[in-house]
């Protein structure tokens, strides 16, 4: 088992098989030293535990431990991918939407469930760029959705 596979441990963090597309694309995609994944909604066990819309019907608490949830599920899209985590060297770009009511403006604050964990998995190389986006309905109603880039090691 890696290094990584060793702190998602101490993080008592499972990762599942990744999901199967709902449509015309693959999970994630090596592109040379980069893998960029396809948005990952925060299933579980193959299902969204919330639906609706953050500041409303989902508590910004709960829609952030949804985007952590996002994050993990990007992590094995890219393990499905590549086989080794321990091949990342750098989180590079990390795009995160949430379902917003209407005067809901705490995106930054939900997508930092995502920042955070990778921080947590991955220390000084999980620093990236990030955006936090307000959406006005995202795939099978979902709170949240997130995208995640990695450069690879040479």
């Amino acid at each position: 088992m890696g290094r990584i596979d060793d702190r998602l441990v101490q993080l008592s963090v499972t990762l599942a098989e990744p999901a199967a597309p709902a449509g015309a694309y693959v999970p994630a995609l090596v592109d040379g030293r980069h893998v960029h994944t396809s948005g990952q909604l925060p299933l579980t066990d193959g299902a969204l535990p919330l639906t609706g819309h953050v500041g409303s019907d989902v508590t910004p608490e709960r829609a952030k431990e949804l985007a952590r949830t996002c994050a993990i599920n990007a992590l094995a899209a890219i393990k499905a991918e590549i086989g080794d985590l321990d091949r990342i060297e750098q989180v590079v770009k990390v795009t995160g939407f949430v379902s917003s009511a209407p005067d809901f403006t705490g995106q930054p604050g939900v997508i930092n469930g995502a920042s955070e964990f990778l921080g947590e998995v991955f220390g000084d190389a999980g620093k990236h760029a990030r955006s936090a986006v307000g959406v006005a309905v995202l795939p099978l109603g979902s709170p949240v959705e997130v995208e995640v880039t990695v450069r690879l090691t040479d």
